[in-house]
């Protein structure tokens, strides 16, 4: 017999990020069915409440962006202080001898460190396919349910390598009619529809010159056929603008759209070396930009036009990109790091907290195609981020909402993700995180060849 359905009322946060909600939420299932006004009580009958007093509140973090694996190869040596290039070159003879055992460990951690931090929706591109990772989304898929996060997961790919004047070796190079056939299959298998979805797929080759134009179009023919999103990295660095010219006589945005991405489908990583006229035509065809500001630090790759994007008309959403090139996975220190990047580009009236928090939820949201999550309004999912402020680093701070991002919250106290604590003081429900922890150590050390 299904359990009768209980309300839970999130009552009274110290602070909320959105002041319809400043009374806290209602619960149940897996929505929200109610959004108290401050000081108000709820017209919902509730039979359990929740005291907020001590917490911030937020709708769950949604990440748009990032590279599991890549968690096994953090402030790795031969690959420090390059840039995007040589970095790549330096890591995929690394990342070819990837597991099936190991890319679990990674996608675990990563997505448990993604929770640890507020983020309710993780999202992974995974490229990189050798013999041995046959099931690699089929992995991630199951860790993901085992957690209880949402993950939005993109099956990656790789065409052109070495021998054909491309970046990555041969044996993580795949032929087209392969990755097709393995994208229809993960998405027939995978792919949920519709609000509360828990699982998504796209299809995300690995970037315009690591695939032949013919998997871009043929990827963005049969995205269209099974009605699912498009992702890939773009206008990262100027040295993929000078090698799509040379590759293919056109700018990147104008190789995409000769390929058929241009659209509302698609959503990039990065999105950083876009002229004027570029970003009116990304904002026209409502493109997606997942903003990743501390990998576009560490690697130097520049500044996001974050404010012209979004007053252009596409979604800009937050991502910690992959934990090699960022190298953590915590998506609330990605925030501040997106404030104060942004500041430094424009001015600090121009990009407030307020703003920078919706990129992390609303936008990142609309990244992925999504109204259903990303914040708290009645009807939405029940994915809900609290934070508390009893750290040193907040002590004498006034604005609680301000201060997550410019004191540096880096852990959430609480997550729920569909209605369900999945996060309860700072530490993930059903998960013995000292055995991961030592387990994924033990997995980098073996794929870097050391003991």
């Amino acid at each position: 017999m299904k359990p009768t359905s209980q309300t839970l009322w999130i009552r009274a946060p110290r602070a909320c990020s959105d002041a319809r909600a400043a009374g806290g939420v209602v619960i149940r299932d897996s929505h929200i069915v109610e959004a108290v006004p401050a000081s108000g009580a709820p017209e919902t009958p509730i039979d359990t409440t929740f005291d907020a007093s001590a917490h911030v509140l937020l709708p769950g973090l949604v990440n748009t962006h990032h590279h599991f694996y890549q968690t096994l190869t953090r402030a790795y040596s031969p690959a420090l202080n390059k840039e995007l290039f040589p970095w790549l070159t330096t890591l995929y003879d690394v990342w070819a001898r990837l597991t099936e055992r190991q890319l679990a460990l990674a996608s675990e951690l990563a997505m448990v460190e993604l929770l640890m931090s507020g983020c309710t929706t993780v999202a992974d591109h995974h490229y990189v396919f050798s013999g041995a990772l046959e099931n690699a989304i089929d992995v991630q898929v199951e860790t993901a349910r085992r957690l209880g996060v949402r993950a939005a997961l993109t099956r990656g790919s790789m065409s052109v390598g070495r021998d054909d004047g491309g970046l990555p070796p041969q044996s993580v190079v795949q032929d087209e009619a392969t990755i097709l056939d393995e994208s229809a299959r993960l998405i027939d298998a995978h792919h949920q529809r519709g609000d509360g979805a828990m699982t998504t797929i796209a299809l995300a080759p690995c970037s315009p010159f690591s695939v032949s134009r013919e998997l871009m179009q043929e990827s963005a023919r049969l995205a269209e056929e099974k009605d699912v999103r498009l992702h890939t990295h773009l206008a990262e660095t100027e040295d993929e603008t000078a090698y799509c010219q040379r590759l293919f006589g056109m700018r990147p945005l104008d190789y995409l759209e000769a390929t058929g991405w241009l659209g509302p489908r698609t959503w990039l990583a990065h999105g950083i070396h876009f002229n004027d006229q570029e970003v009116a035509r990304l904002g026209q065809a409502g493109t997606g930009i997942a903003h990743c500001p501390s990998s576009n630090m560490v690697l130097g790759s520049g500044l996001c036009r974050t404010l012209e994007l979004e007053a252009a008309g596409c979604p800009v959403g937050l991502a910690v990109d992959g934990s090699a090139s960022n190298d953590h996975s915590n998506l609330a220190e990605e925030m501040r790091q997106a404030l104060l990047l942004g500041r430094l580009r424009y001015s600090p009236s121009r990009v407030t907290h307020d703003d920078v928090i919706r990129w992390a939820t609303r936008g990142s949201a609309a990244c992925l195609g999504r109204s259903d999550i990303g914040g708290l309004a009645p009807g939405q999912q029940a994915d809900l981020a609290l934070f508390r402020l009893d750290e040193a680093r907040f002590s004498g701070a006034e604005n609680p909402v301000a201060a997550l991002l410019l004191c540096g919250a880096h852990r959430a106290d609480r997550v729920m993700v569909a209605g369900r604590w999945r996060l309860i003081d700072g530490r993930p429900r059903d998960l013995d995180l000292d055995a991961l922890l030592a387990a994924h150590d033990r997995a980098a050390r073996e794929l870097r060849g050391s003991r």
